[in-house]
This record gives structure tokens, sequence and C-alpha cells, in this order.
């Protein structure tokens, strides 16, 4: 038996008003309580245009806490108003599933406890990151990773694929509790990749637009330079390709006898 209170988290997109869907909106708008994690404060105004009881959940954020703290403070305050029966909406900049670990442990929580729980799509930052850099994951691949985990963990990288390195403004934080990085911990991660780019590669720093009047940021620079850039927290490191791709020619001509 589904109890009476429910849960939406929605993704409202990267910019104010213009990415977030046509249902989406109406869920925000027929709910009886909203909590929002908006990435702006100007968005956070608008979506209280939307409804009257939004609820920000920015200030479960501290300087020094372990951010995992910080989620289930909001976890909890979000099943506190689904629990007392109430359709509540969780709206979330960008994509609700996507680098965002309050929505799916709020929906796990809530479908464990009996309640009605799904989650809509929105448009993220790898969304704009394709539109904004004209980059086409389909043509030579693209790889994906979290900063510091991709600096904790053994992984293979492929140069001749383009890589995507989020949260590039906390690299190498293990305390979880940080929202920047330092000089020093940026200089082992482009040591990590030097092994597979030239230091004198060119990558771009992108940060997605969030306001209709700004414009995204894509700076370029030396991979070599990267500990003297001015990174923060929503910057995303992008790296083309530095090597072709190799032909596997012994695949081929299994696939194509009749080339041989």
């Amino acid at each position: 038996m589904t109890n009476k209170g429910s849960l939406v988290c929605v993704g409202t997109g990267m910019m104010m008003a213009a990415h977030i869907t046509p249902l989406s909106q109406s869920y925000i708008q027929q709910a009886d309580v909203v909590f929002a994690l908006m990435s702006h404060g100007v968005v956070e105004k608008w979506l209280d245009s939307l409804h009257p009881d939004v609820r920000s959940l920015q200030p479960y954020y501290k300087e020094g806490q372990d951010r995992s703290q910080s989620y289930r403070q909001m976890v909890d305050a979000i099943l506190t108003e689904v629990r007392a029966g109430k359709k509540v909406v969780g709206a979330f900049y960008g994509h609700p599933g996507v680098f965002a670990q309050v929505p799916h442990q709020a929906l796990a929580q809530a479908r464990a406890e009996g309640f009605a729980a799904h989650m809509e799509p929105g448009v993220s930052a790898e969304d704009c990151l394709i539109a904004d850099l004209g980059i086409d994951p389909g043509r030579v691949g693209c790889q994906q990773y979290e900063t510091t985990q991709l600096m904790m963990f053994k992984r293979n990288l492929d140069p001749s694929a383009y890589l995507i390195l989020w949260q590039i403004g906390v690299a190498g934080d293990l305390s979880v509790a940080r929202f920047s990085t330092n000089q020093q911990r940026l200089a082992l991660l482009v040591e990590l990749l030097s092994e597979h780019y030239p230091l004198d590669h060119q990558v771009v720093l992108y940060e997605a637009c969030t306001l209709p009047v700004g414009k995204p940021r894509m700076d370029r620079v030396r991979l070599g330079d990267l500990p003297q850039a001015e990174l923060f927290l929503h910057t995303t490191l992008v790296i083309p390709p530095a090597k072709k791709l190799v032909p596997n020619m012994e695949m081929r001509k299994l696939l194509d006898p009749a080339a041989d």
C-alpha cells in the first residue's frame, strides 16, 4: 500500500526559466511544499514566483562540515514533509540525477517507506557543455569522471577520446568539507594527466551559463598551467583528444573478410 505523501525530484536545467520542462514546472506549481537547490540566488527568486512555499537547501552547506552530513540533513528535511502526507517536490538545478546525491538518496528512502517517488530529467551541465563547445561525444568517444575519484582510483584513460573531469575546483579534497582546492593538489592531477597528455596540450575550463544575460566560460589554457588557473566548485575541465584513433586491423578483417 502506498502512503499518502509523495516525492518528485525535478531538474530545472542550467539556465533560469529557459531549460525547465512544462511537466517539471507543473509539478512545482501543484506541490504542497518545494525544496530547492539552485545555482544562484536569483534563480531561487525566480522559483519563488512559481510557488508560495519554496525552502532553500543551501543553508545546509557549511564550510568545514562534511558534505555527506549536509546531504543527510537535506534528505531528512525533505522526508519529514513527505511523511507528513504532503506532495513534495525537490527542485535541483541541472539534471537531478547527475552529480546530485540528495535526489537519489531522498527518492530511495521515500520508496523504501512506501511513498510514491520518481525523478523528472532536466538539462544538465553536460548538455550545455556539448552545445557550447560543439562536441559530438559519438565522433571519437568521451570519458567522464569526478576529478578526485580519478585521482584516487586506477583508470584506463584514452587520449584519443574527449576527457571530461567534473568538480575540478575541489580536485584531491579527501575531507569532503572544502569548497576549493589548492595548487599542490592540482599539480598532482597534472602529473597524473601528463602520463597521457603533453603539458602544452590545450584544455578548456568550462562553466555553463545560468542566467539569460550571461555567457558560458570557455577558457583555454595549457595543461601545465592548470594549477595557476582560477577554478570554482562548478568548473569543469574538458580535455580534447591528444592522439588519433588507432585502427584495429584484426577486427576489421573479421567484420569485413571481403576487404582483405
